[in-house]
C-alpha cells in the first residue's frame, strides 16, 4: 500500500493540514500588510484611496463629506535627534489618538511618511476643525513614550459638488500648507472656505471674557491690546491673508499680554525702568499666557502666537530665540504693531513718542528685532489710516 498504515495516512493528513493553515495565515499576513500600515495600523495609502473613493461616491448625494491631512511638526528633526524609532512612535500615538477621536465609519490611512488623512461623510468644517483641535491640543498637553512633545499641523477642506476624491485631498493639502506657513500646530482650510472655519461661539465667549480680566486687571493694557488687535487686521489684510487667519491673529494680539494678570503690581506698573530680576520675571509673560490660553480647548494656535510674540527676526528675542520664519506669521506681526502702540502711548515710566519716532525705530530694526515684509505691511497700514483719518492722535 502507497500510504502505508491508517497511522501515517492520519500523519499525513495532519501535516497537508498544517502546511494548508501556514499557507493561509501567509497569505493573510501578505494582505494585511497590503491593505494595513504596520506602524500605525491605519489603512495603506492604496487601500485607503479605494475605501475612500466608496465612502465619497456613497455619501457625497445626502451628506456633507470632509476631508483632512495631518502632517507631523518638524518631523525629520525628530527622526535626527532621537532616532526612527522616535518617528514611529509619534505616528503610532497620534493614530491611538485619531482612533479614539473618529467614528468607525471614517476612513483613516497614513498617506506619507509623516502624513495621515482622514475622511469623514456627515461632517462639516467645524465638525472637521473640532475634531482637528481636540487633537492639537490633547499632543500639546503630554509627551509620547520615545517620542517626547508632538506638534500637528492639520489642513482640512470639504467636499464641493462634481470635485474628484484627488480634487477634495488636493484642497485639505493646501489647507495644510497655509497651517505650516503660519507656524504649524494648528488647523487651516483652504482659502475659499474660511468662512465655514471661523471661532465658534463658545470660544469668542472664553476670549471676551479672558480680554475683559485682562482690562480689569490693568486698564492700560487691555487698552493697549485693543489698539494691537486694529493695527494687527490691518497688517494681515495688506498682507493679503484670509479672512480665518487675520481673526485668529486678532484673538491672539487681543490676548497677548494676557501673562501680564500673573506679574505683582508693583512690577507691572513700576514708575521707572525694571530691575534685572523684575525683567526676568516681565519676560515670563508670554509663557504665562500660553499656558492660561493653551488650558482652553480650541486655543491652541492662539497660545503658540502668544508664546512667540517676543521673538525677533534675527533670534535674539524670547522666550525660544526663534528666528526668521520659524517665529510664527502672527507673532511677527503683533510684535511689530505692539512696538508701534507702544511707543506712541505712555508708560507709567515714560511719556508717548510720536508718529515720525515710532515709524523710526520700525523703520531701523526692520530685518533685526522685525520681520521686512511684516514692517513694511504696518507702515503702508499706518500710512492708509494717517490718510483715511483713522489715525489715532500721538
Amino acid at each position: 500500500m502507497l500510504l502505508g498504515s491508517g497511522g501515517q495516512r492520519e500523519a499525513l493528513r495532519a501535516l497537508l493540514a498544517d502546511a494548508q493553515d501556514r499557507v493561509r495565515s501567509l497569505e493573510s499576513q501578505l494582505e494585511d500588510r497590503a491593505t494595513r500600515d504596520p506602524r500605525t495600523r491605519l489603512l495603506a495609502l492604496d487601500a485607503f484611496m479605494a475605501s475612500a473613493e466608496i465612502r465619497l461616491r456613497a455619501a457625497k448625494q445626502s451628506r456633507p463629506v470632509s476631508a483632512v491631512v495631518i502632517d507631523i511638526d518638524d518631523f525629520r528633526e525628530l527622526n535626527a535627534r532621537r532616532g526612527s524609532a522616535a518617528g514611529d512612535a509619534a505616528l503610532a500615538g497620534i493614530a491611538s489618538h485619531l482612533r479614539r477621536l473618529t467614528r468607525e465609519t471614517d476612513v483613516l490611512g497614513r498617506s506619507g511618511s509623516d502624513e495621515i488623512t482622514i475622511l469623514m461623510a456627515g461632517t462639516d468644517l467645524p465638525g472637521v476643525q473640532t475634531c482637528c483641535d481636540r487633537l492639537i491640543d490633547e499632543l500639546a498637553k503630554a509627551e509620547k513614550p520615545n517620542a517626547g512633545q508632538v506638534a500637528v499641523s492639520a489642513g482640512i477642506a470639504l467636499h464641493v459638488p462634481g470635485e474628484s476624491l484627488g480634487d477634495l485631498l488636493a484642497a485639505a493639502q493646501a489647507g495644510l500648507d497655509r497651517a505650516r506657513a503660519l507656524g504649524g500646530a494648528r488647523c487651516a482650510a483652504r482659502l475659499d472656505a474660511d468662512d465655514g472655519a471661523l471661532a465658534s461661539p463658545a470660544q469668542s465667549a472664553v476670549i471676551e471674557a479672558l480680554a475683559s480680566t485682562l482690562l480689569e486687571r490693568d486698564r492700560y493694557t487691555g487698552e493697549h491690546s485693543e489698539d494691537v488687535v486694529d493695527l494687527a487686521r490691518g497688517v494681515g489684510r495688506q498682507l493679503g491673508m484670509g479672512e480665518r487667519d487675520i481673526e485668529t491673529i486678532a484673538a491672539a494680539a487681543l490676548l497677548h499680554d494676557i501673562g501680564k494678570v500673573a506679574i505683582p503690581d508693583g512690577v507691572l506698573h513700576k514708575p521707572a525702568a525694571l530691575t534685572p530680576a523684575e525683567w526676568e520675571l516681565m519676560r515670563e509673560h508670554p509663557v504665562i499666557g500660553e499656558r492660561i490660553l493653551g488650558a482652553v480647548p480650541g486655543m491652541t494656535s492662539i497660545a503658540k502666537i502668544v508664546r512667540h510674540e517676543h521673538e525677533h527676526w534675527n533670534g535674539a528675542g524670547y522666550p525660544d530665540n526663534l528666528l526668521g520664519d520659524d517665529i510664527p506669521i502672527g507673532s511677527r506681526i503683533i510684535l511689530a504693531c505692539d512696538t508701534y502702540s507702544a511707543i506712541t502711548t505712555d508708560r507709567p515710566y515714560r511719556s508717548a513718542r510720536s508718529h515720525s519716532a515710532a515709524i523710526a525705530e520700525l523703520a531701523r530694526c526692520a530685518g533685526t528685532q522685525f520681520d521686512p515684509k511684516v514692517t513694511e505691511a504696518l507702515i503702508g497700514c499706518l500710512y492708509w489710516r494717517r490718510q483715511t483719518g483713522h489715525a489715532r492722535a500721538a
